[in-house]
């Protein structure tokens, strides 16, 4: 079974992800996380976004994994180093986007997304997931929030994280996301036809994840 999560940024996919794969038994195969890695792989080796070519024959070079830790909580891994939270920098959020718009770089992920899933009941999040990753998903679900609401998320996830970044920037950037998102030729942030839209800005976590998993057992049968 394939539960397809697509969303804008900041609309609270992944948190409430994370929550239905615990709670349905599902794997967990945060997509976004890839792209994180190959921006963060880029900053690393002190590639720019104009250099293309480089990025692309870097991923051959990339070792990707997700490994659960002893709390059920997803680590990330990037050549067999833990980068859970680096990837989730501003430095990264600024050029994830552009990086994930690159179409061969877009070509390589999805391959990469798509194998990862063979043979699992898998949950996945992300901008395309519904519409390019897997049209055929079991369970679309469409999940958005007030652009200011989500810029507020941000701006909180980054003070607890103790990043010094302006909510005004947070919102800024936000704002470009979308913009660049919803550009892209291959995997465009769209609702697909058949998913389900929920409205995230006045609920809370549980809330969300009470919802998803409500549309989730009505699509399979299992009310």
């Amino acid at each position: 079974m394939i539960v397809a999560i697509d969303g804008p940024a900041g609309s609270g996919k992944g948190t409430v992800t994370k929550e239905i794969a615990k709670r349905m038994g599902l794997i967990n195969l945060d997509t976004g996380a890839t792209y994180r890695c190959v921006a963060l792989a880029s900053i690393r080796n002190k590639i720019g976004l104009e250099e293309e070519d480089k990025i692309v024959s870097m991923i051959d070079d990339l070792k990707i994994e997700f490994k659960y830790d002893e709390n059920d909580f997803i680590r990330v891994f990037l050549n067999d180093e833990e980068v859970t939270n680096e990837i989730r920098s501003f430095e990264v959020n600024k050029i994830v986007s552009p990086i994930s718009s690159i179409i061969p770089v877009r070509l390589k992920m999805v391959d990469l997304q798509r194998k990862m899933a063979e043979g699992k009941d898998v949950i996945m999040e992300g901008r395309d997931i519904g519409t390019y990753v897997f049209p055929n998903a079991d369970v679309k679900i469409y999940l958005d929030a007030d652009i200011e609401e989500r810029a507020k998320r941000r701006f909180k996830e980054n003070k607890e994280k103790g990043l010094d970044v302006t909510f005004e920037k947070v919102l800024e950037n936000i704002k470009k996301r979308d913009e660049n998102d919803k550009k892209k030729k291959i995997g465009a942030l769209k609702v697909a036809e058949d998913a389900v839209i929920v409205d995230s800005t006045k609920l809370t976590i549980s809330e969300m994840a009470d919802e998803v998993e409500k549309i989730i057992l009505e699509k399979t049968g299992e009310k």
